[in-house]
């Protein structure tokens, strides 16, 4: 079923290149919208599996944001985001 989530940290469109191709092999096309904030994420996504989503997305440092993170956690995540989104600017 597609349902939309609210991510944390995703600021342009390097951070999106790097959800959607990070994320597809394990759950298919996923569409970042960059016009609203807090950014949105929409994909085919079973309820089950939605754990193992939120640990993909805040190992790429973009947690979503109904995440209760420690301060440590807010750290962590900002600064893989910054790492991820180098990458999916250069592999654009």
């Amino acid at each position: 079923m597609k349902q939309t989530f609210e991510v944390l940290n995703v600021k342009c469109g390097g951070c999106a290149n790097t959800l959607t191709t990070k994320l597809a092999n394990e759950f298919g096309e996923v569409a970042v919208n960059l016009e609203v904030e807090p950014r949105q994420i929409t994909l085919d996504v079973e309820d089950a599996n939605i754990p193992a989503l939120r640990e993909a997305l805040k190992g790429l440092g973009y947690p979503m944001s109904d995440e209760d993170l420690t301060a440590m956690e807010g750290f962590t995540t900002t600064a893989k985001s910054f790492v991820s989104c180098a990458v999916g600017k250069m592999n654009t």
